[in-house]
């Protein structure tokens, strides 16, 4: 329940912004790499989730959550947009200490290219 609490907006945040919003979507779709738009994604996820996490007695964190029985679709609350942007912007809650890794992994990564460097020198 833990992870589910945790990953369930970012979850839903992954498939891009609302078709509305997204300025890439209808190009992409034109071109065919997409072939469905964000929204379209988005739900079909939803309705394929939503009953299988419910079979494993999980509760969804969405008090909005609700079956709509004329479209057959599982409605959601609304996603948190300001927080998707602020991740995307390079502002999410893990960006520094992803940050700090990369380059402490870089620093110690340096005497690894040196000897690959000094090596392909000497073989030149």
């Amino acid at each position: 329940q833990d992870g589910l609490n945790r990953w369930w907006p970012p979850t839903l945040m992954m498939f891009g912004p609302h078709d509305s919003e997204s300025t890439n979507s209808e190009v992409l779709m034109r071109w065919g790499i997409k072939t469905k738009s964000n929204d379209e994604l988005r739900q079909e996820f939803i309705n394929e989730e939503v009953p299988e996490i419910h079979a494993l007695g999980l509760t969804i964190p969405d008090p909005d959550l609700h079956f709509d029985e004329e479209s057959g679709n599982w409605i959601i609350g609304p996603i948190d947009w300001a927080e998707f942007w602020r991740v995307v912007k390079g502002n999410g809650p893990m960006n520094a200490e992803r940050l700090a890794a990369r380059r402490d992994a870089h620093e110690n990564g340096r005497w690894v290219r040196e000897a690959m460097a000094a090596y392909a020198e000497r073989q030149s």
